[in-house]
């Protein structure tokens, strides 16, 4: 089988060789195209593949249809929203994810940035700790069971919401469970987001969400740029100065939100999983998920059964 590693972003050299060894110990072929720049060099390359590791590269229609062999994708990452994976499935062809992989690296980093916050991003004015405050944890994966374990190490006080995980699960991890977003928001001094973009999030954070928050509320953002109203939070931010809003994902309103200054930080680019471990993690994932399917017609992780 030929796989093909498809990385606009590529991964670290490291990654590369332990991905090879995996998908050649096999018995497969691996073939890469790495920092592609134009579209048709993507069309082309899977042409004649059966496999595909992906970061997040966009697979579309158009790229699934020229993929004419492609039974699988193995997108190196939680998240997989970059893949059309309905007509994938129309296709035939399995799409999976790698999760847990870089959830530490993302937990870590949430952490990094609520620091730099609360001490007023290091501009030499005196700032406040994190022991002691509440955090909020919206979702409770992968990333947010990290988040909530590392939090406990700072001393605070942590609970957790999510629509789709028990209550005693988060119990049991000894997080305090609440009963509804909006709780959430109510009894939190800081709020991290750990959900996806779907039809039901996509713009879920908006004025009325936020602004439950009590005074010198800091809300975090290491999901998706999408789930956040930007012109709401905007408004928002306008008619209370006292919020902070901290994220590894640059808002399109970037501009905007740089206004309120010493409230408002993004990173560069999205940072979450921009680890060594979490880069080698994630490829070695996708490399066994791939053989698996092709020793094993295993599909434990597939995102659109």
């Amino acid at each position: 089988m030929k796989v093909l590693v498809a990385t606009e972003k590529p991964f670290a050299p490291k990654a590369v060789e332990d991905i090879r060894k995996e998908i050649e110990g096999a018995g497969h072929e691996l073939v890469l195209l790495e920092k592609y720049t134009d579209k048709t060099q993507l069309l082309e390359s899977v042409r004649d593949v059966d496999a595909m590791i992906v970061r997040s590269d966009k697979v579309t229609q158009e790229v699934l249809d020229a993929a004419e062999n492609l039974k699988i994708i193995a997108r190196a990452g939680a998240g997989y929203d970059s893949i059309d994976i309905e007509y994938a499935k129309t296709k035939g062809v399995v799409v999976e994810n790698t999760p847990g992989q870089n959830s530490n690296a993302v937990a870590e980093l949430v952490f990094g940035l609520l620091v730099y916050a609360v001490r007023n991003f290091y501009n030499g004015k005196s700032g406040t700790e994190l022991m002691g405050k509440k955090l909020g944890i919206l979702a409770f994966g992968n990333v947010g069971r990290n988040v909530g374990r590392i939090a406990k190490g700072f001393g605070m006080e942590v609970s957790a919401y999510d629509a789709f995980c028990p209550a005693e699960i988060i119990e049991a991890a000894g997080v305090h469970a609440c009963n509804s977003q909006d709780e959430l928001f109510q009894t939190n001094d800081i709020v991290s987001l750990h959900i996806p973009a779907t039809p039901e999030t996509i713009q879920s954070i908006d004025y009325r969400t936020v602004n439950q928050m009590g005074k010198g509320g800091i809300l975090i953002n290491t999901a998706r740029k999408e789930v956040i109203n930007e012109p709401e939070l905007l408004k928002l931010f306008a008619d209370r100065g006292d919020l902070k809003y901290i994220s590894d994902i640059k808002p399109d309103a970037d501009e905007e939100f740089k206004k309120f200054e010493g409230r408002y930080f993004a990173t560069p680019k999205k940072m979450g999983a921009q680890t060594a471990e979490a880069n080698i993690n994630a490829g070695i994932a996708a490399a066994r998920q791939i053989n698996a399917f092709f020793a094993e017609g295993s599909t434990k992780f597939q995102v659109n059964k």
